[in-house]
């Protein structure tokens, strides 16, 4: 196996697959013919080299496009990275819709065991969830659970297909103003209203700004069946009480068993966090095309992180599939870059510092990494923060790049599971089924405890259709009941994204 990666034809760099001493020749090809390139210093895995001499200023290209420019002469065989390049991203952007030609393709279906429910929906998981309203209640909401999983646990006997009890405590529901209070109304009631739960308890504190009464009017239309509703003020035993809610939230789930449906109803959402060299190599480019895939049997994906999308964001724009989209992807830019500019942030101030340890110079290389797990699907949906996704196929979410916050959000857009890629490793978890997909072999066997799925060996000796097929089936084994790692340690992660004054 070759220990480095052109990307492009067009490329002026290489990715070290392994580290590359100092002073090792590789051959690359370049043209119609190969050159040889000697390493002039230790290139660590995951990170750059330059196969030809780039004068100060001049433009470092990786996947064929711009990642920076350099900030002094490099030559051939230097170590790129945060020391002699920078970013050549500006402010705000003016864009025209250049719509790039997309062959829509259809493939045949496939069936999960899921859940039908009542309005329509679809679940993968019958779990009873309690949802607080605000975090003064988070350790009645831990109590809760506790006492109602171990009555649920000695009395399975025509309950089987209800999952477990499940709580997302959150310090958000009070103290909170305009858009930043929004946020968290819409996010509760998203949650509430998620397929994936069989029974849902609300519990209220009573005297919070998003109180039961106020947030009804979010949730909309509910099964009283499925939704039940307690205000921890208003009862001498909260927890007792609850728990009684609970066992007629579980006899209602009980009576949903898993059947065969269609792909076409998944809703699966895409992230990537602790990012490294690798992860546009390996990991996102092959959820973008288990994404292509989902989308061509009828299913719907959900692409989100805004701020990584800089850099990147004509790629999006010019698969718009109406010039409608197109603007609302121009907003779904320009607002976040707005959002950083009233808060007197640096629009560009990214990667982090793991992303930069895995070998990503600059946003424009994170972004074009990141944005690899589109696929090559047209948008066909733009969503606000906190918007349920209503079109099949390939839609973008506003949201941070905050891996909590982000996952989240996909959740409460309607995603059934999310897959996480990532090149450091990470064990959160999210309110749906959260996969993670390692971009190299050593930390898929270093955590497999965290990891679910391992691409690294796309740089080993399997294909990019194989191990597609094998993505795409793991998905429909997590959708019909598998538990994915997070799940089996019993983690369950919910945040908001924080906007506002805290009163």
């Amino acid at each position: 196996m070759q220990n480095f990666l052109k990307i492009n034809d067009n490329d002026n760099v290489v990715v070290a697959l392994q580290v590359i001493p100092a002073g090792e020749t590789i051959t690359v090809e370049a043209g119609d013919g190969t050159i040889s390139v000697t390493a002039k210093e230790e290139i660590p895995a995951g990170h750059k080299m330059a196969i030809c001499d780039i004068a100060e200023g001049g433009e470092v290209i990786k996947y064929g496009y711009r990642i920076g420019n350099a900030k002094e002469a490099i030559t051939t065989g230097s170590w790129i990275h945060v020391h002699n390049v920078k970013t050549a991203l500006g402010d705000l952007l003016e864009y025209t819709y250049e719509p790039t030609p997309v062959e829509e393709k259809t493939t045949e279906d496939a069936t999960f065991m899921g859940f039908n429910r009542a309005d329509g929906k679809v679940g993968v998981r019958n779990d009873i969830w309690v949802i607080p309203t605000v975090g003064c209640v988070n350790n009645v909401a831990e109590a809760i659970v506790k006492m109602a999983n171990k009555w649920l646990d000695a009395n399975r006997d025509g309950m089987e297909s209800v999952g477990e009890v499940i709580t997302f405590p959150h310090p958000y529901g009070c103290s909170q103003m305009g858009d930043d209070q929004e946020n968290t109304r819409k996010i509760l009631a998203d949650l509430i209203n998620h397929p994936n739960a069989g029974g849902v308890l609300v519990l209220g504190l009573g005297c919070e700004n998003s109180n039961i009464d106020v947030l009804k009017p979010y949730i909309g239309e509910y099964d009283d069946k499925r939704v039940k509703f307690l205000v921890s003020q208003e009862h001498e035993d909260e927890i007792v009480d609850s728990v009684e809610l609970i066992k007629e939230l579980a006899a209602y789930a009980a009576t949903f068993k898993r059947e065969p449906i269609s792909v076409s109803k998944l809703i699966i959402g895409m992230k990537c966090g602790g990012s490294d060299g690798l992860s546009g190599i390996t990991a996102n480019p092959l959820v973008g095309r288990f994404s292509d895939l989902l989308i061509s049997k009828g299913g719907t994906t959900i692409l989100t992180e805004v701020p990584e999308m800089f850099g990147a964001e004509t790629i999006l724009m010019n698969r718009c599939a109406s010039e409608e989209l197109f603007d609302k992807t121009v907003c779904l830019i320009n607002d976040f870059k707005n959002y950083f500019k009233r808060h007197d942030q640096t629009i560009y101030e990214n990667p982090s510092p793991g992303n930069k340890k895995g070998g990503i110079s600059t946003l424009e290389d994170k972004s074009l990494g990141c944005t690899q797990k589109s696929g090559s699907a047209l948008v066909k949906g733009v969503l606000e923060y906190g918007e349920v996704v209503k079109t099949p196929g390939l839609n973008l979410l506003s949201a941070p790049g905050n891996d909590l916050v982000a996952a989240t959000a996909l959740a409460a857009s309607g995603a059934h599971i999310v897959l996480f890629t990532t090149g450091r490793g990470t064990p959160f978890a999210s309110p749906v089924p959260t996969m993670k997909i390692a971009t190299n072999s050593t930390l898929a066997n270093k955590k497999s405890n965290w990891i679910d799925f391992n691409a690294g060996v796309l740089v080993e000796d399997s294909n990019m259709n194989d191990e597609t097929q094998k993505l795409f089936d793991l998905v429909v084994e997590v959708a019909s009941g598998k538990l994915v790692r997070s799940e089996e340690a019993g983690f369950h992660d919910m945040a908001i994204f924080k906007q506002g004054v805290t009163l």
